[in-house]
């Protein structure tokens, strides 16, 4: 599903325009987005929880040279979904 067909289904489901369901779509993109950069993790009850995890630095190799370099510490977002969504999918 693409993100047109999914603004389709919403404005389908909640009975508005395209229009004002990509609006809304793009604003919880958006809070998400920013409550994940002020380090807040957003729960959403029956879907998942997103937050981000610190990956510490590491040392790896390059493929193509075999030499040793260092890979730097970095942020990750991650979702973890719920027991009831899980659930739902089987």
């Amino acid at each position: 599903m693409t993100k047109t067909e999914l603004i389709k289904a919403i404005a389908a489901n909640a009975e508005l325009t395209n229009a004002a369901a990509g609006k809304a779509l793009d604003a919880v993109i958006a809070a998400i987005t920013d409550a994940l950069k002020a380090g807040e993790k957003v729960a959403l009850v029956g879907f998942g929880t997103f937050e981000v995890k610190d990956v510490p630095a590491k040392e790896g190799i390059n493929p193509a040279t075999g030499a040793k370099i260092q890979i730097a510490a970095s942020k990750k977002p991650v979702l973890k979904f719920s027991k009831a969504f899980k659930d739902a999918l089987k």
